[in-house]
């Protein structure tokens, strides 16, 4: 029988072997041996688990948990684990996964039954009950169950589904109107993810369960460290948020994205986008009622977020509901307070570091926000971004007495952006689209998933951008965030969710085609058939639904048509 040729990345190395041989069998015949175990592999840009039998030419690259995909492979293996530990221990409850917390995946237990106002009824455990989760997870983890994958009749799956008590997992699988479906098995228990599993519970070395609100968290090493789960503050707020969101959906009788394709192909689009749109009005006006509230000795309003949370929307109408309470906002922009070109900090790899607090004149600014408040006139400047300088263009400022500044910029939060002002004269806003919305029970929705879908959409919309430049890309971003952002959170005086119910359905009608053009040979490739593969799973809204969402909406930001000037 002819062998088969495959390339290995890893390696930079041909390699022959039988046709069936497995991804496993291959990676013991090539002798590699990475610093970290192998989890799955990226083949011909698709992800795949090492289960993954080979039969024709193929380029191969084995991962690990470094690597973005290694880390959701074991991410999504331990939720499994923990779900069918919850399974064996309360088989009365069922285990709903929610969102991602900087400590870890929030999870709670639930009855099938809801409270009267239409919340899920939590089953808080006890942290007697949560050791005694632990070990379970860990017996599991400590016996080496293989995971196994299975395509079978969706009527089966459904029926499974609905038998162990996940009715959001057996709807959502109902309303996609496939013949078959994928279903994983961990010792005769089912369950469906949109990405592989590692080969076994044995994989699973780091790991932890923390008692958390009424809930655990599940804890994953950082991908800087993965032997090694590492303790990091709580986030409170952030918590209150993401759980307000929950809440808000299920009183909606939307409890995933299965309930949401039902509303909408009911026909009831323009009612969630009207109730939506209603809810962030609320919230608009609440934030400037709490500014307000402090107008006597607040004059600086900070707005900072994630890239695409819709920060410059959140400014302009919190903006314009202050002005309803009689007080006069007055917007900068923090790109003119950038240090020159020459004086600009760079990254590890010699680039110039713009996310970096030293990319700004913080010196310049404070001295000019003193002036201000001390009631003299500056000259704002302006930053020519061609030439990397600052220069001044006559423009200047005073600020009266029912003046507020408001300001959005990514060190909005960080107390040395204004290290000379008093805090008391500062109202700090994180603005951030923090759906809680999930998939199904145990397939919670990545928050940078949902913020790099509209920035595609953005970029590619305004910015003239391929959807393959914005992936690519991301990974950068996203490291500005976590070291510019992410560690101030908490410090916010409010915080802001901008995402909406509906958002999802109107992003699949203009990011999937974008997704679907990028060339299988692109780098950008097995990103992009993630996030096909993810929107697969969602109803997308149509031309004539979108034409109800406002003018004033934040998702005009995104696909145009906004009042606003940007």
């Amino acid at each position: 029988m002819p062998t088969v040729k495959v390339y290995c990345e890893n390696l930079q190395s041909i390699f022959d072997c039988e046709p069936g041989t497995s991804l496993s069998q291959l990676l013991s015949a090539t002798g590699y041996v990475p610093e970290h175990p192998v989890l799955a592999a990226i083949v011909d840009n698709q992800l795949k688990e090492l289960s993954f039998q080979i039969y024709v030419e193929h380029n191969i690259q084995f991962i690990d948990y470094t690597h973005p995909d290694g880390q959701r492979t074991y991410s999504r293996s331990l939720n499994f684990i923990v779900q069918k530990a919850v399974a064996d221990l309360y088989p009365q409850y069922s285990l709903a996964i929610d969102y991602n917390l900087q400590n870890g995946m929030y999870a709670e237990i639930r009855d099938l039954q809801r409270d009267e106002d239409g919340t899920p009824k939590e089953i808080p455990l006890s942290e007697k009950e949560i050791e005694e989760l632990k070990a379970k997870v860990q017996d599991i983890i400590d016996t080496d169950l293989p995971f196994t994958r299975h395509k079978i009749k969706t009527e089966e799956a459904v029926k499974m589904f609905r038998k162990t008590n996940r009715p959001e997992k057996a709807l959502l699988h109902e309303l996609r109107g496939k013949f078959f479906t994928t279903v994983y098995f961990l010792d005769g228990y089912p369950d469906h993810y949109y990405g592989p599993l590692v080969q076994s519970t044995g994989a699973i070395e780091a790991w932890d369960l923390e008692f958390f609100s009424r809930g655990f968290l599940i804890r994953t090493p950082p991908t800087s460290n993965p032997s090694k789960i590492i303790k990091s503050p709580y986030q409170y707020k952030l918590f209150d948020v993401f759980k307000e969101y929950s809440d808000w959906c299920s009183i909606l009788g939307v409890s995933g994205v299965g309930t949401l394709n039902n509303a909408v192909k009911a026909g009831k689009a323009r009612e969630l986008i009207q109730i939506s749109e209603g809810l962030h009005e609320r919230k608009y006006a609440a934030i400037a009622d709490e500014i307000f509230k402090k107008r006597e000795k607040v004059k600086l309003v900070l707005i900072a977020g994630p890239s695409s949370s819709g920060k410059t929307t959140t400014s302009k109408r919190v903006a314009l509901q202050a002005k309803v309470l009689g007080m006069n906002p007055v917007i900068i922009e923090m790109d003119n307070y950038f240090v020159d070109r020459d004086k600009t900090p760079r990254d590890s790899e010699g680039n110039f570091d713009f996310e970096s607090l030293g990319a700004m004149d913080t010196e310049f600014l404070n001295e000019q926000l003193i002036d201000l408040f001390d009631g003299k006139t500056i000259d704002l400047p302006k930053f020519d971004f061609a030439e990397g300088k600052r220069f001044f263009p006559g423009e200047r400022l005073t600020l009266g007495e029912k003046d507020i500044l408001i300001m959005e910029g990514i060190h909005g939060l960080n107390p040395a952006l204004t290290s000379h002002i008093p805090n008391e004269r500062i109202f700090r806003i994180y603005a951030s689209a923090l759906t809680s919305l999930s998939l199904d029970e145990n397939n919670s929705i990545s928050t940078s998933d949902s913020r790099l879908i509209r920035r595609m959409v953005r970029d590619n919309q305004f910015r003239g951008t391929k959807p393959e430049d914005t992936i690519l890309r991301w990974p950068s971003v996203r490291r500005g965030e976590v070291n510019n952002i992410f560690p101030f959170q908490e410090n916010a005086d409010i915080m802001f969710n901008s995402a909406l119910i509906y958002e999802l359905p109107l992003l699949k009608y203009y990011a999937e085609p974008l997704l679907r053009r990028i060339p299988a040979n692109s780098p950008a490739s097995t990103e992009s058939i993630r996030l096909l593969k993810f929107l697969s799973y969602i109803v997308e809204l149509q031309p004539s639904e979108i034409a109800n969402i406002p003018p004033t909406s934040v998702m005009k930001e995104f696909i145009g048509g906004s009042s606003f000037l940007y």
